[in-house]
Formats: structure tokens, sequence, C-alpha cells
């Protein structure tokens, strides 16, 4: 079987096509100058036959611990001696080697860096195996994938402006950043625009508990709200079981369920009634899959989403949600907030995505692209 001979990596400031601010911190902006930029990594394996598999995530330490200079460093220096000696389709084997080397400790040991290179394996087994990912993985359940539109915090103008540009969404998501009167406006003025479409709320772990139940009971008349995500710290799994009796919405952990391991944890304190899976803080596709099966086995809903991903990451997002019943439409939302993908094949067609049915990932990379623009990063 074709063995991995090279590892690349490219840090690349990918530009945003609009402002977006979560509870925990701007994400992007139009016009960010490279070293400001959130970096997202991109990673090439080459197998000793010539096969290509791409993988990419973004950096964001205000979300996640990672930056681009600890992914990068990390691929480099302790996941590339791994894969030398392994085939794309050695996977599991990776993931082992790489959690004993770079311990896991209470949760996932750099997901973010794991994930990268996880999502090209991906791509090049499923090119040597000359069938598209979904299918390595069990094959799909969708041929495509709805998307939710991603609202960042705002002002209320400028949040239903863009609810109003995005028409076509089947869902919002509306961050939320703790404070109360803006939360407040923010929510009524994109449900003025939505209509019966559900919102989905989210903290980004910005709020305390007294205060997201005077959120709740000021917006208690907007019926459309469907779920609240990570209101409190990721650290803080027993405040989240408390507000499940404070206010009347179902609540959804995200930042605070990295693994399987620990949604298993929340599920037995009583602490969600729904989980948001993401590939890039599972540390992969099958990781991503484990966090859904364990979802259902505890009778939690299932709530897709990404962190700003590049075409790369956001198709291999399709193949894993493609094989799952949703909650609510994917908030994958990468097409909708960056000026680029540094793709070709995906199609996406008024907020519905189709899955890519070519081999691997089923898209082809501006490689050219992402050579040129890759940044040399500061590690003084």
């Amino acid at each position: 079987m074709s063995r991995i001979t090279q590892v690349e990596v490219f840090p690349v400031a990918v530009p945003f096509a609009r402002r977006f601010v979560l509870g925990s911190g701007a994400v992007g902006s139009p016009g960010d100058r490279p070293d400001q930029a959130a970096a997202v990594v991109f990673v090439k394996l080459t197998t000793e036959d010539g096969v290509v598999g791409w993988g990419e995530q973004r950096a964001l330490p205000s979300w996640s611990y990672e930056t681009a200079e600890t992914m990068a460093v990390v691929i480099k220096r302790h996941l590339a001696p791994l894969l030398l000696d392994l085939t794309p389709f050695d996977v599991e084997l990776f993931h082992q080697r790489a959690a004993k080397r770079l311990s896991p400790a209470v949760s996932n040991g750099f997901p973010f860096a794991r994930a990268a290179v996880d999502v090209a394996m991906h791509d090049a087994a499923g090119k040597l195996a000359g069938v598209p990912v979904h299918a390595l993985l069990g094959g799909k359940l969708y041929d495509e994938i709805p998307l939710c539109s991603a609202i960042g915090v705002g002002d209320p103008d400028a949040v239903r402006d863009h609810a109003q540009q995005s028409s076509d969404y089947p869902a919002y998501k509306v961050k939320i950043g703790g404070d109360l009167d803006a939360d407040c406006a923010a929510i009524e003025a994109v449900a003025e625009v939505a209509g019966g479409k559900p919102l989905w709320l989210d903290a980004n772990q910005s709020y305390r508990p007294s205060a997201l139940k005077q959120l709740r009971d000021r917006t208690a008349n907007i019926r459309t709200i469907h779920c609240v995500e990570q209101p409190v710290p990721s650290t803080d799994t027993l405040a989240m079981q408390r507000l499940r009796g404070l206010i009347d919405l179902p609540i959804a952990i995200d930042e605070g369920s990295f693994s399987a391991q620990d949604l298993a944890r929340a599920i037995r304190l009583e602490a969600a009634d729904l989980v948001v899976v993401k590939i890039c803080k599972s540390g992969g596709l099958r990781n991503a899959l484990k966090t859904a099966q364990t979802a259902l086995s505890g009778g939690l809903e299932i709530l897709a989403s990404g962190l700003t991903d590049c075409g790369v990451a956001f198709a291999a997002a399709l193949h894993v949600f493609s094989q799952l019943e949703l909650a609510l439409p994917a908030e994958l939302n990468g097409p909708e907030l960056l000026s680029d993908l540094y793709v070709e094949g995906l199609t996406i067609t008024k907020a519905v995505a189709t899955v890519p049915t070519a081999p691997g990932l089923g898209v082809t990379v501006d490689e050219e692209r992402i050579r040129a623009e890759s940044i040399t990063l500061d590690y003084s």
C-alpha cells in the first residue's frame, strides 16, 4: 500500500468578506493585514505513488488554545515523523501514536493540528481507493446539506442587514456576547427578518446563569429560538447543568465537549440537551462521528458546525454531516464569511451545499495560490 513520504505545511492569512465577531472576540474583518488575520493552516501529504491529500484547519486562539505557530510546529516536528511509515488508511494508528506522543490529558491533545492531518489522510485514502470520503466512512444518507447563516455580534442595524442579505438561508445562528441589552436587540432584529425560521443562539461562553435567565425572560415572546449554545465557560459543566433547570430553552454544549469522552461526562451530569459536532475540536472525521454516536446513545440531538472553514475543511464537514440526522441546518459559514475558499468543485445553491462525489474530498485545491500566499510565522 502506498506510504506517506512527504508532509508540507502552509499557513495562509485567508481574507474575510465581512466582519465576524464571537462572544469570545473578533474572528476577522475585510482588509485585515496578513499578520492580523486568523490564519488557516493547510497540510499537504504526498505518497510514494504521487497521490496527494489536502487537509486544513483554522487557528483561532480566542476559541481554543491552538495558534498557527503551535499547529505548524506540532505538525512539522511531532506529527510528520509519525506519518512517514504509515499509509493514508492508517488513521486510527496515527491517532494512537499522536496521543502517545502528545498526551490528550483530560481531553483532546492538539486536536486542530491532528484534524488537519486527519483530513489530509482521508483525502489521500479516498483518492487511492477511487471513492469519496463519505464512502470510506460508511456512505452518505443525504446528497445535500442545508446551511445556517452565521450572524456575528453587532449593533441591531448591522445584524438586521446581515440577516436580510441571508434571506436564502433556512435558519440563523445569532452570536451573543454577554451584553444583555445589545444581545436582546440583536435577537429581536434577526427575529423580525427571519419570520418563522429557527434561531440558534450562541454565547461562546460569555454569560453567567443569572444573566442568561434575564436574557431568556426578555426574549420569551420570540417563539422561534431553538436553543442556546455554550452560554457559560467551557469548564463549568455544573453551571450548564444548573441552566437546564433555570430556563425553558434546550442547552447545547460546544467548547465544553471536544471528545466523545467529554460528551459522555456531560451526559452523565445531565448538562446538555444537544451537542455541537466539529471536526476541528474532535481531532478528525472519525472522532467527530464518535462524538455523534455518543450523543445518540445518550439521547442528545446533534448540531453541526465548523470554524469558518475554507474549502478543504468545508468539504470534509459535508462528508461527515451527510451521515447524520441534524437538529438544525449546518452552521458551516466559510462560504458566507470568507472572500475565497481556495478550492474548486463545491456546489452551493441557495444556501444548500451538495456533498461531493469525486474521489477523496472531491475538490481541487488551488495549490499555486496557497503557496503564493503562505506566510512566515513569527516564533519569537
